[in-house]
């Protein structure tokens, strides 16, 4: 899944049988190729289809960096704009319809309404959604959670855990 030169990289599953990933990252670089990797394999392997991928971390862990990279790596051309401000930005591809969707700035789940969140499932699309805390009723729905914890400054660990209760 990541670029040989990746070290640290350990794989297990956990006790509810997920598989989890661990890779440390330096650098936006590392970061944006992590994401395209990802998004590729997701490809290769059939599951991007109705994905719910979740991103956590610090304000500044590089989530909009791997969605970036992500998105790029789906087939999008052109900016990735980070959606703090809009909540919402579609990304239409040849292969696949992506959401993005960045939750910080939710200041009432009534918003989520207002802009159609509960449309966006099982419509064949994938959704990366950042800062899935402020929706905790997200964890039944998520496929994929993703968490980016800062090491130091140019350092993150990237943990990438598969769910199976879908």
């Amino acid at each position: 899944m990541f670029d040989a030169k990746w070290q640290n990289i350990s794989m297990d599953r956990n006790q509810s049988n997920t598989m989890q990933t661990t890779t440390v990252l330096e650098g936006e670089q590392q970061t944006l190729d992590a994401g395209a990797n990802f998004a590729r394999q997701l490809i290769e392997t059939g599951k991007l289809q109705d994905a719910v991928i979740t991103l956590s971390g610090e304000l500044g862990a590089g989530k909009t960096t791997f969605a970036r990279g992500f998105i790029q790596a789906c087939g999008h051309e052109g900016a990735v704009k980070s959606p703090t401000y809009t909540l919402l930005e579609l990304y239409e591809t040849s292969g696949c319809t992506l959401y993005h969707l960045d939750l910080y700035r939710l200041e009432d789940p009534e918003e989520l309404e207002f802009i159609g969140f509960r449309d966006l499932f099982g419509r064949g699309a994938a959704l990366l959604i950042e800062w899935p805390e402020r929706v905790p009723a997200l964890a039944d729905s998520t496929t994929i959670r993703i968490s980016i914890e800062h090491i130091d400054a140019a350092s993150r660990q990237l943990t990438i855990e598969h769910l199976q209760h879908r």
